[in-house]
């Protein structure tokens, strides 16, 4: 059975001498908005709800080089092993939601290229979880280091150390960030995402950062404070996103802490992190 009601969720997480989501468009610092507001992508946060799930043993089609479970050596190719090359669109639309966690949540646009050129087609699946990019609660401080490696990365004519032993390693000190979230039963329909599959996903949100580390984001450094799961009791839901999402957006604080906003006949269920 497919979705039954209408969800919105909230994540909020903490960030402490980390680099939560690097720009490499600019030198790898934490990303910021124009007003100096932390931010972390949509993208971002997928890439660590995919992981996760993946963990968990689910079958995920977009899968990160380094925690790849398959012999696939592309996204084409991961798609032409489990969905052969002699169906229908709407068939391999609905083989890819069956076979894939992922798909069936996000949606995802399977591209396949023709015999003949113009022949393509590129298959657009609409997903009914949608995922917010996650803001902080006021504006972060950056603190950015040089670096020398020990050993050049290559030999060098002279012999001394190579530019490359030079660099710069970047964190943001502290911040609360916050990002939001909901699921649509009627888009549900459409992939097959299920109760069990948000069940799922209410499972993975509170242990998104575990198994997440790097050298830019240590261990403890990142962590999930509070999950928030609003449940509406209809399909079309009894308030807007927007109006759920409100009621955290204009309490939280610096400091994580919130004093939610009520609406009527509408509570949600409050989930400690990991």
């Amino acid at each position: 059975m497919t979705l039954q009601n209408k969800i919105d969720f909230a994540v909020v997480l903490r960030v402490e001498n980390a680099n939560p989501n690097g720009d490499p468009l600019n030198g790898n610092r934490p990303r910021t908005d124009y007003e100096g507001f932390g931010e972390i992508t949509d993208v971002a946060i997928k890439r660590k709800i995919r992981d996760r799930l993946i963990e968990n043993g689910e079958t995920i089609f977009v899968q990160s080089d380094d925690r790849k479970v398959d012999d696939a050596t592309s996204l084409k190719d991961r798609a032409d092993k489990a969905l052969g090359k002699k169906l229908t669109e709407e068939g391999a639309a609905e083989l890819a939601c069956e076979t894939w966690f992922d798909v069936r949540t996000f949606g995802q646009v399977l591209a396949f290229k023709g015999k003949k050129k113009g022949d393509g087609v590129s298959i657009a699946i609409r997903g009914p979880m949608s995922v917010h990019s996650a803001f902080s609660v006021e504006p972060v401080t950056i603190t950015s280091t040089q670096i020398t490696k020990s050993v050049s990365g290559e030999d060098t004519a002279s012999g001394k150390k190579a530019s490359d032993t030079m660099g710069m390693k970047h964190r943001v000190d502290k911040g609360i960030y916050v990002f939001y979230g909901s699921m649509n039963p009627q888009l549900a329909v459409k992939t097959g995402f299920s109760d069990k599959d948000a069940e799922t996903i209410k499972q993975v949100l509170p242990k998104m950062l575990e198994n997440d580390t790097s050298s830019a984001r240590p261990d403890g450094s990142m962590e999930v404070l509070k999950v928030l799961w609003w449940q509406h009791n209809s399909k079309g839901g009894q308030y807007s996103s927007s109006k759920v999402h409100n009621t955290l957006r204009d309490t939280i604080q610096p400091d994580g802490s919130f004093e939610l906003a009520t609406l009527d006949g509408l509570e949600p269920e409050i989930i400690e992190g990991f």
